[in-house]
C-alpha cells in the first residue's frame, strides 16, 4: 500500500510540465464559465423573506434569485436584507426587498465583463442566465478570489504565519 502511494507521488515527475498560468489580458477575456459559478438558489418572488434567509443560511450563500415563470425576476442579497429591512417582519414577500431585473451575464461572456459590472456597480453577485433569461448560475466575488488564488497557489497557500500579527500554526490542521 505504501509503495503504491510512493509510486503515485513519484509519477508527478514523469508528467510533462505545463507552462505556468499567467494572469494577463488574454486570461481575463476567457469565458466566465471557467470561474466555476455555482448553481443558483431560486425562490418565487412571493416566497417569504424567512424562507429566503433560511435557504441562504442553510447553503452558506449571500443571495437567492427570485424566479417567476422560469425567468429571472430579481435578486435578494444579504445587503438587501441589511439595508432595506426596517423591521423584523420576515413574513413579507421577497418581492418587497429584492432588486428587480438585476444586471445579468451569460456563462460565455468574458470574465472581464463580470469584473467590470462588479467593480463599477459595486455588486458582490451577478446572476448568469441563458438566452431565454432563465438562471443558470451565480457568480460571486468569492469566485474571483478563488480564480486569482489559482494563479498564485504556492505564494498564497504556503504563506507562513506572521508572528508579529499574532498568527501561529498552533491549533491548525495541515501546514
Amino acid at each position: 500500500m505504501e509503495s503504491e502511494q510512493v509510486d503515485e507521488e513519484l509519477s508527478v515527475f514523469d508528467e510533462p510540465r505545463r507552462p505556468p498560468r499567467v494572469l494577463d489580458q488574454d486570461t481575463i477575456r476567457e469565458p466566465i464559465r471557467l470561474l466555476g459559478p455555482r448553481t443558483p438558489l431560486c425562490l418565487p418572488p412571493d416566497a417569504t423573506l424567512d424562507e429566503a434567509v433560511r435557504l441562504m443560511r442553510e447553503h452558506h450563500v449571500g443571495c437567492v434569485l427570485a424566479v417567476e415563470g422560469g425567468r429571472l425576476a430579481g435578486i435578494l442579497t444579504e445587503r438587501d436584507l441589511l439595508l432595506k429591512l426596517e423591521d423584523a417582519d420576515l413574513s413579507r414577500p421577497v418581492r418587497e426587498l429584492m432588486t428587480p431585473d438585476p444586471e445579468v451575464l451569460r456563462a460565455e461572456d468574458p470574465i472581464v465583463y463580470a469584473l467590470h459590472r462588479m467593480a463599477v456597480g459595486g455588486y458582490r453577485h451577478v446572476p448568469l442566465v441563458d438566452d431565454e433569461g432563465r438562471p443558470v448560475g451565480i457568480l460571486s466575488i468569492k469566485d474571483f478570489v478563488h480564480y486569482l488564488v489559482s494563479f498564485f497557489v504556492s505564494d498564497v497557500l504556503t504563506l507562513p504565519p506572521d508572528p508579529a500579527r499574532g498568527e501561529s500554526w498552533r491549533g491548525r490542521d495541515g501546514g
